[in-house]
């Protein structure tokens, strides 16, 4: 399972972290995301506020 985590704080990052230690995550995507974020997941560079792009990644990606 692939997995998208909107946003680059603290908050984030424990989500981040917690469902990386699932067996059946095989990708985490964090957009924004942050230098520790990005220890664990992909960050993608695309602000919390652009909604359009954000629901548009998992085609770009193929996260479907």
């Amino acid at each position: 399972m692939r997995v998208l985590v909107v946003g680059s704080g603290g908050r984030e990052h424990a989500l981040v972290w917690k469902i990386s230690q699932s067996p059946r995550v095989t990708k985490i995507f964090c957009a924004p995301g942050s230098a520790g974020i990005g220890e664990i997941a992909e960050s993608v560079p695309i602000a919390v506020e652009q909604i359009d792009k954000l629901a548009d990644l998992p085609r770009l990606r193929k996260l479907i």
